[in-house]
């Protein structure tokens, strides 16, 4: 089973004891602070009343695009300081991704959980750099990758001495443009003693389209969801806005705002149900 210690370990985190799963969600870029603001305290408000422990995302940079013209972000410094406002405004922990071994420290000042992309997952150097801040790291699994050879992502954050880790499942690479999720390898990273996340957007892309936006399936964001709860899955990763068509980053993928509350209540039911 899966060390769930590390999620009322993350500061401030409500509910941890609820028996539900944990949700981290936001947009997949910050484009404002009144947007990430307005995310936040909708999310806030409908995990509080379903006692579902709630991390607020926002990418402060995005680097991983498929095309030169894309969207990468407001300013880092910018993007970074909403994301502590985020934090303080709604007494929540915040989570963002970084890139570069040098992005660790700096991000580590205003976030409580940096994510390792998931083709970034061997970068032996980055992980450690997050490892040595002392926060909790997130780490996606490779599309490239099986749930068994996680394992040494695992151990390279902890022989830094760094207990606090996360694995997160967005799928495996099915063919040139999409996605395939085998459900198997969730029990599989759960039993190196570490949460284990599904990430329901972005293992629904569809990348390197010929048009240079990456495009996705968020129709199937709830079908996800749903399997992940029922096999057990710690917590759920889900990318949200208020209108997606809109979005700077990602909008193919991302669930509409408005939608949450009913999905999350449905996931609370499967959880309930599947509770020993």
């Amino acid at each position: 089973m899966s060390n769930l210690s590390v999620v009322p370990a993350v500061r401030n985190l409500k509910n941890a004891a609820s028996g539900n799963f944990f949700l981290i969600a936001g947009p997949c870029a910050i484009e404002s602070e009144e947007m990430a603001l307005h995310i936040a305290e909708k999310l806030r408000e409908i995990t509080y009343e379903l006692k579902i422990p709630y991390i607020f995302k926002g990418s402060y940079r995005k680097a991983n695009r498929s095309s030169i013209h894309s969207f990468t972000g407001i300013g880092d410094e910018k993007a970074l300081k909403i994301l502590r406002k985020v934090s303080e405004t709604f007494d929540l922990p915040v989570t963002t991704d970084i890139h570069r071994d040098e992005e660790a420290a700096m991000a580590a000042e205003y976030v409580d959980i940096l994510q390792i992309p998931a083709f970034l997952c061997r970068q032996t150097s980055l992980i450690q750099a997050a490892a040595e801040t002392g926060k909790v790291v997130n780490i996606k699994k490779g599309q490239f990758m099986s749930p068994e050879s996680m394992f040494h992502a695992v151990s390279k954050v902890r022989e830094c001495g760094n207990e606090k880790v996360m694995l997160t499942e967005r799928g495996t690479t099915f063919g040139y443009q999409d996605l395939v999720v085998d459900y198997r390898g969730i029990p599989v990273m759960q039993a190196f003693g570490v949460p284990v996340i599904m990430d329901c957007t972005h293992s629904l892309q569809q990348p390197n389209q010929p048009s240079g936006v990456t495009g996705g399936k968020p129709g199937l964001i709830s079908t996800i969801a749903k399997a992940a709860i029922a096999v057990g899955a710690d917590g759920l990763f889900i990318e949200t806005h208020p209108d997606p068509s809109q979005a700077l980053s990602d909008g193919a993928n991302m669930l509409p705002l408005d939608q949450m509350s009913t999905l999350l209540k449905k996931l609370v039911n499967i959880r309930q149900a599947i509770l020993p």
